[in-house]
């Protein structure tokens, strides 16, 4: 059978370049609430995303409820903005499946013309149905101004709605000039991409994944420089205190002493985790050796199964067999006939202990999924070869399985290491209590606390990205003594 080949059409493969760039613009739009195109009352929440704006009522009329109530503002004049949001947010998805679709052959770029054609007009779409709504407000402003204190229509129409009209009208010529000069496919043609396209493509979602949820919150990042209080209020260079906050969590003693205890919980417990680690290898080499099939599956699935209960439910189990009139108080009141009332969950002797015990028996099922994987990727050559050579079950296990999982184990040691300031918050947060908290708050927990609970944005902003540099410098550090020690590594 003949190899296919990607044959190029010239010049207008070169077009698909400059919609793919102007699709990456496109995107800031749409994530970034400093270029929100729909922001057009001078009241709006000035960090709110295109978005979120097409998402969230709530969130789109936070700042001008009172002239919501009072019908300067129209509910169906707002709802008329977060519909043309939408609009613009479903053309840039439309363009977005378009610019995947183009990477195929004649046929799926074709298609694609057609798909940035359409997402292109619902952009268009969305600009007149906000222009017209900035019109009517714009229209009304002298007459009412005097009245509600302000103009509900901001001067000028936002710089970034027509960007994004920019964006669209290109995307438009580009895929009209396509459908023109793009010679048309052979009929009977079927849609068909190269090989290296399609796993790209599959991947892109993760990417998408992993920009929005990993690295898009790093632009919070900007609130460590402000004096930002919690609320729907604007950052601006009148808020901006350069490293005020870095220097407070040295500077001021009540600071230092609160870092110092979290960092200590934080490091015992990572510590212990490390320490245990090699417990879930071990559970999946005598997991693998369990001979009768439906006794392993049984045994893997409850141990399994607490992995997916929140920790909100581990502590209800904890709280029905360790409170004061518990199962354990209970039962040896029965026995010994003297009432039983001890508070466990109160109780601070080995509460490190405890908790690693809570996190083993909620996490080893789930952590031995990973080396139940290594050990079926084991050669069986080796296993029959040490069966040939009078190996026992317990001396393969020491050198065939065991080093056959060191590297796995290597690698999930190594990303434990750079982890080891992040033990998140859920357990610690449910398991503390007025006798047990300063023994159990992480630093996780500490941001929480001092962030949402106490509303010290810019400071809990700090330690976050302090967490963050020094979990990378640990992840090279190890990786390095891993590759001087083992002659390898995973960066």
């Amino acid at each position: 059978m003949a190899k296919r080949t990607e044959v190029s059409n010239g010049w207008t493969d070169k077009v698909y370049y400059v919609t793919r760039i102007s699709l990456l613009f496109a995107f800031v739009l749409v994530f970034f609430s400093e270029f929100n195109p729909a922001r057009i009352f001078t009241q709006m929440n000035k960090n709110l995303s295109l978005l979120t704006s097409a998402l969230s009522y709530n969130r789109l009329v936070i700042n001008i409820k009172y002239e919501i109530n009072h019908n300067y503002f129209y509910k169906s004049d707002i709802r008329s903005l977060m519909i043309a949001s939408a609009l613009m947010v479903v053309g840039v998805i439309m363009l977005s499946v378009a610019a995947c679709v183009s990477l195929g052959n004649l046929k799926m770029k074709r298609i694609s013309n057609y798909i940035t054609l359409g997402g292109s007009g619902v952009i268009i779409g969305g600009f007149f149905q906000m222009l017209s709504t900035y019109r009517l407000y714009q229209a009304i402003d002298a007459e009412i101004a005097e009245t509600v204190g302000f103009n509900m229509a901001v001067d000028t129409l936002p710089t970034p709605l027509f960007v994004m009209l920019g964006f669209a009208v290109l995307q438009l010529l580009c895929s009209v000039l396509l459908i023109i000069a793009q010679p048309r496919p052979a009929t009977g043609e079927r849609c068909e991409m190269l090989t290296t396209y399609k796993l790209f493509i599959m991947f892109l979602p993760f990417i998408i994944l992993a920009f929005v949820f990993a690295y898009l919150p790093l632009y919070g990042w900007r609130y460590a420089f402000f004096d930002y209080k919690s609320g729907p209020g604007n950052l601006s260079m009148n808020d901006f205190v350069g490293f005020k906050w870095f220097k407070s969590l040295v500077d001021n003693p009540m600071t230092r002493a609160d870092i110092m205890r979290v960092m200590k919980n934080t490091l015992i417990m990572s510590g212990l985790g490390i320490a245990t680690s090699w417990l879930a290898m071990a559970f999946a080499i005598f997991l693998s050796e369990i001979k009768t099939g439906w006794f392993r599956r049984i045994v893997q699935v409850f141990t399994t199964i607490p992995n997916f209960i929140s920790w909100v439910l581990v502590y209800a189990i904890a709280f029905a067999i360790f409170s004061n009139e518990g199962f354990i108080n209970n039962i040896l009141t029965q026995i010994t006939g003297v009432v039983h009332s001890h508070l466990y969950l109160q109780d601070k002797d080995m509460l490190y202990i405890k908790m690693l015990l809570w996190g083993i028996w909620k996490g080893i099922g789930w952590s031995a999924i990973i080396y139940i994987a290594g050990i079926s990727g084991i050669d069986q050559q080796l296993y029959e070869a040490a069966t040939v050579d009078g190996a026992g079950r317990f001396q393969k296990m020491r050198h065939v399985t065991l080093p056959g999982l060191l590297p796995t184990y290597s690698v999930m040691l190594l990303m434990a290491v750079a982890g080891i300031l992040s033990n998140g918050m859920d357990q610690y947060l449910v398991f503390s209590n007025a006798v047990t908290k300063n023994n159990l708050e992480v630093l996780d927990l500490y941001v929480y606390n001092l962030g949402i609970g106490a509303g010290k944005i810019p400071i809990s902003t700090v330690i976050g990205m302090l967490k963050t540099l020094v979990s990378v410098t640990l992840l090279f550090f190890a990786n390095g003594i891993s590759k001087m020690v083992r002659g390898e590594s995973i960066i």
